[in-house]
């Protein structure tokens, strides 16, 4: 049973990184839209290309704008750090639960 608990506490880890991580990448999004950042910037195109597939359908479906202001990277910001309270503590839960 141990093995089954580190392997789950693994994945919440591993979740956890790639949640925060993905965090940071919206954060910079935000900041960039802020500026005119060079289109063909490979770092701008990146972030551009990790975001716009998950930011584009809630801009989609909820566009509200006010005074020219996307919130769109706050409702990811807020459904991110909802996956990282709810997911990962319970996969963490759930893991301390096989290796007690």
């Amino acid at each position: 049973m141990y093995v089954i608990g580190y392997f789950i506490k693994a994945v919440a880890v591993i979740f956890d990184f790639i949640i925060s991580g993905f965090m940071w990448i919206v954060v910079a999004r935000a900041i960039l839209s802020w500026v005119s950042p060079d289109p063909y910037n490979p770092i701008v195109r990146f972030i551009h290309s990790v975001t716009e597939p998950i930011l584009y359908p809630i801009r989609r479906r909820i566009p509200f704008y006010a005074g020219g202001i996307d919130f769109s990277p706050i409702i990811v910001i807020l459904i991110a750090i909802f996956l990282k309270i709810f997911v990962v503590n319970s996969l963490e839960r759930l893991s301390a639960s096989f290796l007690h």
